[in-house]
């Protein structure tokens, strides 16, 4: 099993549908120690049912708004596993009222919101985890094309993933020398509890379904995998990098004609 031997934490598990999940389930499967974060009480007792048939996997709750949670999970993670070996980072949230409409109308309090939560806690989480990832190791975080490209109504969290994305590369570079590898991976849309903040989001699904070169939608698995590749020792010589599980969308510019509504 790839990943016999490696402890790590995914942050951010909400349910079933949530691609932390997807990956939790890669990592497991490949014989990995993993930990999950949850948000509140709540998500803790519906993470709690899905682990039910695992061995041994500790949930703690972290919000990273409030930078002790974070400083009491990686604790909390030093004293279950002394050591760890990898990090994912599944957490992005934006106010729906920025999700719709014309991002020129985004409030700064929501700005500063979406910004926060889904970029730079990035940069908390990996300098929380840097002390316990004593033989180096990988961080991995989710973001999603509307990052370089225009998507409609993905407004303000487009911005935060851009955000995210400069994050993996600057700490790429400074955790480097410390054998620590960061990456993202750029998922096609799935329906997941966030993406149904997104207006029109079902039929965003039908179009990528149409237009992608494999002419169907993204997977929990396949973003699990990878991320459980991205995880691995097997991908010791990347960093830095965004790596694309969109079925080819990301290459497309005009799709099949008979894909758009042109009436």
């Amino acid at each position: 099993m790839l990943m016999k031997g490696k402890k790590g934490v995914v942050l951010g598990v909400a349910n079933q549908r949530s691609i932390a999940w997807g990956i939790t389930q890669s990592l497991l499967s490949h014989g990995a120690d993993v930990a999950l974060t949850v948000l509140n009480e709540k998500n803790k007792m519906t993470v709690e049912k899905l682990t039910a048939e695992y061995d041994n996997v500790p949930i703690f709750e972290c919000d990273v708004t409030k930078p002790e949670t974070i400083e009491s999970t990686f604790e909390g993670l030093k004293e279950t596993y002394g050591e760890i070996d990898f990090v994912v980072h599944c957490l992005a949230f934006a106010d729906k009222t920025d999700l719709d409409g014309g991002f020129i109308n985004t409030s700064e309090d929501g700005f500063n919101l979406a910004n926060s939560i889904s970029a730079y806690s990035l940069v908390s989480v990996a300098r929380a985890a840097k002390p316990i990832m004593t033989n180096g190791g990988s961080i991995i975080a989710l973001t999603y094309l509307g990052s370089e490209r225009i998507v409609t109504n993905y407004n303000v969290m487009g911005v935060a993933k851009a955000a995210l994305e400069a994050n993996v590369r600057y700490l790429a570079n400074d955790l480097g020398q410390d054998g620590i590898r960061v990456n993202a991976i750029s998922a096609g849309p799935i329906k997941t509890l966030a993406a149904r903040g997104i207006s029109n989001f079902s039929r965003m699904l039908k179009i990528h379904e149409k237009v992608a070169p494999l002419r169907r939608i993204t997977t929990q698995e396949e973003v699990g995998d990878v991320a459980m590749f991205l995880c691995s020792d097997l991908s010791r010589g990347i960093s830095a990098e965004i790596m694309y599980v969109d079925g080819g969308f990301n290459a497309v510019g005009l799709g099949p004609i008979e894909a758009y509504n042109l009436e």
